[in-house]
């Protein structure tokens, strides 16, 4: 009897056991599904981001498409050249231009700093943000002349050394986000003489708190310029700031004074260093290196000259070379002096200094060897393992320390633990899609890598929800690139459906898909969220449109003009931002037409002259709307 009661516990904890293994396997191969949800969803954020990024790089041929036609359209718009070309910004010699002529008035009741600033002042400015207050103009004037000052004195690369008792703190991207800058700061303390940070670029745009932080951050480095040091990152750049969102955060906060404020920060930004070295042995710099990373050139280089990497120096171009002059936009234009066309190209880096400071803000780390076009982003190259290491080891470093790249983890090691991305801003793409990271490091000791993820409401959600979320997210961008492509898709879906069915395969469409939007997506996985599919696995390509269209501003434009004008909207918009000089968001037919036919004849797209005017009874600020089904504009 004992023996059967025995057997008995035996098979019961063996079905235990069991379905225990089963429980554990599902859920493993749950989770799993779910990474890989995570994992595409994030894919989709990064190829659309690089995609845009490519778009702003290719700008910079657009403006020298400009010079090259200037003549024409000077005699077309002789108005709209001057505003174009000539410089309308004044060189920043005289506090008093910027920051006298601003007053304070009695009934301001943001935080007031005093100058000379000093610790206190660093507190206060984080408790009235943490409340949601406005600094001033003034002050905001004052911090960007005060800093600027400094920088100055600063050469491009800031050499400091650790010691047992230093410590180095070196974070990554954060793009506005300010929680994530409180976060840092809660856990890691506030800078001080022995609490050093480097603050690694990209302090701005895409998050809404792109002024916050710099004022924190030059705040703090004015009180401890030996503690606190800043490297220029690829978005501190006005043309940049253009497009991903600091500029219409300045012009929203500061109504009156905003275009004061962006003309001083384009000074500021041209003096922030490019680099740092750590104990002659980590080299700290934002994006990458090149296989022709020259060092000693880049120590050497006048950085203030790199106005912004969407304007490369202009080489001499044709007829119109002998009379050239510099201006806002760092392209040059046809002026009658020689004294002054010598002037201007002082004024410039040589192609050469540009190209090497355009790798080190914009080049990524890859697995493959060699270096190769960053065909993602669209500036700056790839650099593989045999690339850092030669680069290491010609200038004696053991470490390079980048951010420039959202990764899941807030960090990652690659090339044999001799590339170290560092990421700060948590939530990047979306509630929950990445964590924040900082690194710390001291004379002797290995690094310590410290994770956060800055949240109200992530963790209190599951999983699957938090995933559905990142998912739901990532499939509406797409949707609206893939909308802005509608034309361009079609035929190609017609190409590969020889019986006119409506219906191609799989492979079909997905070919079709990364053929036209290029961005390197895996098609074949993310069709369930796209497309309907039917019993025999074909897609019905037209459904790749359903439940999203473009709203047409005016009825008598035709869908393929809109759907141009909404594909080049952030291009134009730029474009446009630097003709409208008093920021109305409204200009000229004739301002638009003229810089359209440029547009056009540069971008090989063809839109006739009625089309284009009943397209365009709209501020130029108002793009076409996306609307439909969990899209709505």
């Amino acid at each position: 009897m004992g023996c059967s009661s025995s057997s008995a516990k035996d098979k019961k904890s063996e079905k235990v056991l069991r379905a225990t293994l089963i429980i554990q396997n599902w859920y493993r191969g749950y989770r799993a599904r779910l990474k890989a949800r995570q994992h595409y969803a994030l894919a989709i954020f990064q190829s659309i981001e690089y995609a845009d990024e490519q778009s702003q790089m290719q700008l910079s041929n657009f403006f020298s498409f400009m010079l090259e036609n200037y003549t024409r359209v000077h005699e077309e718009d002789p108005k709209l050249a001057s505003r174009l070309f000539e410089s309308n910004v004044q060189d920043i010699k005289d506090r008093q231009d910027y920051v006298g002529l601003v007053e304070v008035p009695d009934s301001y009741e943001g935080p007031r700093l005093q100058f000379p600033l000093s610790f206190p002042d660093i507190d206060l400015l984080i408790e009235a943000f943490k409340k949601q207050q406005i600094l001033h103009a003034h002050y905001v004037l004052e911090v960007l002349f005060e800093t600027k000052k400094i920088l100055m004195q600063k050469s491009n690369f800031t050499h400091i050394n650790t010691s047992p008792s230093k410590e180095i703190t070196i974070c990554g991207d954060l793009h506005g986000k300010l929680d994530d800058l409180f976060m840092i700061f809660y856990k890691n303390g506030l800078p001080s003489e022995k609490n050093s940070y480097i603050f690694n670029g990209d302090f701005v745009d895409r998050g809404k708190n792109s002024v916050e932080i710099l004022m924190i951050l030059f705040v703090s480095f004015l009180v401890y310029p030996n503690n606190l040091h800043l490297n220029r990152g690829n978005h501190e750049d006005f043309m940049m700031n253009l497009r991903y969102g600091f500029t219409r955060e300045v012009l929203h906060k500061y109504k009156i004074h905003g275009k004061k404020i962006l003309q001083m920060l384009e000074e500021v930004y041209t003096w922030l260093p490019i680099g740092t070295i750590i104990d002659n042995e980590i080299l700290v710099i934002h994006g990458g290196i090149s296989d022709s990373t020259d060092l000693c050139l880049l120590h050497r280089v006048q950085r203030n000259k790199m106005k912004s990497v969407l304007m490369p120096p202009m080489s001499i171009i044709g007829d119109n070379a002998s009379n050239l002059k510099k201006n806002k936009l760092g392209v040059t234009i046809n002026m009658p002096d020689k004294t002054e066309q010598n002037d201007s190209f002082s004024e410039q880096l040589s192609k050469h200094e540009w190209e090497q400071v355009t790798d080190i803000l914009w080049s990524d780390p890859r697995g493959r060897k060699g270096c190769y076009p960053n065909t993602s982003r669209g500036g700056g190259c790839y650099f593989g393992p045999d690339v850092t290491s030669k680069v290491l080891s010609k200038y004696q470093l053991k470490l390079l320390i980048r951010s420039h790249e959202c990764k899941p983890e807030g960090y990652e090691i690659c090339h044999d633990g001799k590339v170290i991305t560092v990421f700060s801003a948590s939530n990047y793409y979306e509630e929950g899609s990445n964590r924040g990271a900082y690194i710390r490091l001291s004379f002797g000791t290995s690094l310590r890598f410290f994770q956060y993820q800055v949240t109200k409401a992530t963790y209190s959600k599951p999983l699957h929800q938090r995933v559905n979320t990142i998912e739901s997210s990532a499939i509406k961008i797409l949707k609206e690139r893939i909308i802005g492509r509608k034309t361009d898709l079609i035929r190609a879906f017609q190409l590969q459906d020889h019986s006119r069915s409506g219906k191609i395969s799989t492979t079909q469409w997905a070919f079709s898909m990364e053929n036209v939007l290029g961005l390197n997506l895996p098609w074949r996985s993310l069709s369930s969220h796209l497309v309907n599919t039917d019993k025999n696995g074909d897609i019905d390509y037209m459904s790749s449109f359903q439940d999203i269209h473009i709203e047409k501003p005016v009825k008598e434009a035709q869908s393929t003009v809109i759907e141009t004008l909404y594909r080049y909207r952030s291009d134009l918009q730029i474009i446009f931002n630097i003709i409208d000089s008093d920021h109305s968001g409204l200009i000229s037919m004739e301002e638009f037409r003229a810089m359209w036919n440029l547009f056009s004849s540069h971008y090989n797209v063809h839109i006739d002259d009625f089309q284009l005017q009943s397209s365009v009874r709209i501020p130029y600020a108002s793009d076409p709307q996306l609307s439909g089904s969990g899209l709505q504009g």
